[in-house]
């Protein structure tokens, strides 16, 4: 007994030490990897994928996502040494795993032995088993699975070394109208509105006879579009969603988090501009924002690209992943176009140049079978390379190379816009012009902003606006009584705020303001919109500032305090807006608010850009590009690293405002540098 004392106090002694030589290194700062399915394919198979992805310098994969059938083959019965044996061999070659709750495709035994697990489409049809998303994201028994799932999961993988985070779930975005689902939504309405009183009055029930006597009887909005609903149940609905989604993802994540280790973090793949729930309020929860990037038509669109990442990189102010991205095509588009040769570097570093600290493909292989058999892969089903293989090891060799580099390095912005969900769906429903886009609105103003400063936030109007000299609004419908204090204040303490057509028409229950717009910042303004006008053909605008034409809309401002000055005045037009003025500004203390309330072409816009940034004192970057190639710089201690790509359709030379390290050519000192078509720079500042 004192012999076996003995070794047991030497094994606990020793076990930090062996705990020590058996824990992995961190991660590489700068991750190239791929969504990898070793349950598709036999296990014999899984060293040679591995092989080859350790080759191309991957270093993540995602696994698990699709796999609840595997991983719990009869409710009850649980299989996890198949998906432990994969994350480890994983390891063993560099690759470390982000492992996904399989809830976005519940298993047949699931769906069959509760069907009221299965959503019911605004229709009134139930789904079927057999694709993904089919559950219903409210039911309490598919919560009930859910997070028993996410619990064995956790129990088993919560500390594994090689898992460094969780995805939750998989692109979500569909909703049930089922009875169930329907009292949980009044049951919501209630707690918001606390009386039926309050709600009906906030409502203006009394148009239409739609007052309620009973929250029993409030419905679920199944159809959008003109006339399909009161605009305060249609935006309640939506939030309902959102807070919905938002106790979805914390049913899984309240059960792993105490069962994993601080390191592992928490995130979600979203989609983009995605607009059917209010990312804001799911991705407070999470630990890391992280998006789908695809180009359908194989076409590059750097600017609408960028967009969706800043998007992303302001989900939490700080930098993110791409999840999921393209190899070569996808195959849902109506014509399945591949990149480029060149292209998916190109991309994969304007990903990086935007704030991505990963980049990963969908999918590693072709799978046998399956609804996505001809989207684009590293492999093909045999196995072996298909002819992208190079170029991604290309990448994932310059990832490895440059990560410690950017380790650590961020994208400051001094410009903001401001994107919010429910200003978009406000005019979603109401549109007035079917050729008037939230979105196409907000790109009116963010090319020509960065162009110039080569950085632009996209942040939600909730967020402390104190570190940006310029904040445009675009279209920004909706304001609630604490954006609109925090906008006032934003200017008042030095800030420059730019308002846009359609502005601060709607309060907090998408009703529309008691004030003419911008409603609660028409003061701060001294002046204020008389009315709104759909264009049916362009109208003249003319000033000191530009001449140019208005389309799309037209609101007829008027001033109201003596310092708010008219900058530009419509022409002849319909007869409302004859010389009436189109943009006018003010100057408050140390700060400005503009409001333009027409919509201009992009050569207009870039002079109007100018002129903005110049009002707000931001200066335009020193480092100048050609028309077709993106200038980006990521700040880190005492260092920039600018990433220049040319996505224009010839070779670019962009010369450079001082000397700079050549990063991806042997660090050789340079002022300019020539680039390809689709070709990259890494460049480093000389301090």
């Amino acid at each position: 007994m004192k012999n076996a004392a003995i070794v047991t106090a030497a094994l606990l002694f020793l076990a930090p030490f062996v705990h020590a030589q058996t824990t992995p290194p961190a991660p590489p700062p700068l991750l190239l990897g791929s969504a990898w399915y070793p349950e598709q394919w036999p296990e014999s198979r899984w060293e040679s994928d591995l092989t080859l992805m350790q080759q191309a310098h991957l270093h993540v994969v995602r696994v698990g996502e699709f796999a609840w059938s595997s991983l719990e083959p009869s409710e009850g019965k649980f299989d996890l040494d198949w998906l432990e044996r994969a994350i480890n061999l994983a390891g063993k070659h560099g690759i470390y795993t982000v492992l996904g709750t399989p809830t976005a495709t519940p298993p047949a035994w699931l769906t069959t032995r509760y069907p009221e697990t299965l959503r019911i489409d605004e229709n009134g049809h139930r789904d079927e088993h057999g694709n993904r998303l089919q559950y219903n994201w409210s039911n309490p028994k598919y919560r009930e699975l859910s997070r028993i799932i996410a619990t064995k999961l956790a129990e088993r993988f919560g500390h594994n070394p090689y898992v460094i985070g969780w995805q939750i779930d998989n692109e979500i975005s569909q909703t049930s109208t089922d009875e169930g689902t329907q009292k949980q939504f009044q049951s919501w309405l209630q707690s918001r509105y606390g009386t039926l009183d309050n709600l009906n009055a906030r409502w203006t029930t009394a148009y239409w006879s739609e007052s309620y006597s009973d929250w029993s009887q409030i419905p679920i909005p199944k159809h959008g579009g003109v006339d399909s609903g009161n605009p305060g149940l249609l935006l309640c609905w939506r939030e309902f969603i959102s807070d919905t989604w938002r106790s979805y993802f914390l049913n899984q994540i309240d059960v792993i988090r105490p069962l994993s280790d601080g390191r592992q973090f928490f995130t979600t793949n979203t989609m983009g501009f995605f607009q059917y729930y209010d990312h804001y309020v799911t991705e407070a929860i999470l630990d890391l924002a992280a998006w789908d990037d695809y180009m359908p038509d194989g076409k590059v669109d750097f600017i609408g690209n960028g967009m969706e990442h800043d998007l992303a990189r302001g989900f939490k102010r700080k930098n993110f992943w791409v999840m999921e991205t393209q190899p070569g095509n996808v195959n849902w588009s109506s014509v399945n176009v591949a990149l480029a040769p060149g292209d998916e570097r190109a991309l994969a570093w304007h990903d990086v140049a935007h704030g991505a600290d990963a980049v990963n493909f969908w999918q590693w292989r072709s799978a046998r079978n399956g609804q996505e058999q001809y989207h684009g892969t590293i492999l093909g089903a045999d196995g072996t390379p298909l002819p992208l293989y190079p170029e991604i090891q290309q990448i994932g060799a310059e990832f490895e190379k440059l990560g410690p580099l950017l380790a650590d390095t961020h994208v400051v912005s001094e410009v903001a816009l401001l994107h919010s969900y429910e200003s978009r769906w406000a005019i979603e429903w109401q549109p007035q012009s079917n050729k008037f886009d939230p979105l196409e609105e907000m790109r009116r103003y963010y090319a020509p902003l960065r162009r110039r400063v080569q950085s632009v936030d996209i942040v939600s109007p909730d967020v402390d606006l104190s570190g940006y000299k310029l904040v445009v609004a675009p279209a920004l419908n909706l304001i609630t009584e604490s954006q609109a204090q925090a906008l006032i204040a934003y200017v008042k303490g030095g800030g420059n705020l730019v308002l846009t057509p359609r502005s601060g028409m709607k309060d907090a229950d998408n009703a529309l303001q008691p004030e003419r717009q911008p409603g609660p910042l028409a003061s701060l303004l001294g002046g204020r919109v008389e009315q709104f006008y759909a264009l049916a053909a362009p109208v003249a605008v003319n000033g000191e500032l530009l001449q140019t034409q208005a389309t799309t809309w037209g609101e007829l401002l008027s001033t109201s305090a003596p310092d708010t000055k008219v900058v530009l005045r419509y022409g002849k037009a319909n007869g409302w807006l004859d010389g009436k003025p189109a943009v006018i500004t003010r100057r408050v203390g140390k700060g400005s608010i503009t409001y333009i309330g027409t919509i201009f072409d992009a050569a207009a816009m870039q002079v109007l850009a100018d002129w903005l940034l110049k009002q707000a004192n931001v200066a335009a970057a020193s480092l100048i590009v050609p028309d077709g190639v993106e200038a980006s710089v990521r700040y880190g201690k005492d260092k920039a690293v600018h990433i220049i790509v040319n996505f224009s359709e010839r070779e670019q030379t962009v010369h450079l405002p001082t000397a700079m390290i050549d990063e991806l050519n042997q660090g050789r000192s340079i002022r300019e540098v020539t680039l390809p078509v689709s070709g990259v720079a890494v460049l480093r500042e000389s301090r």
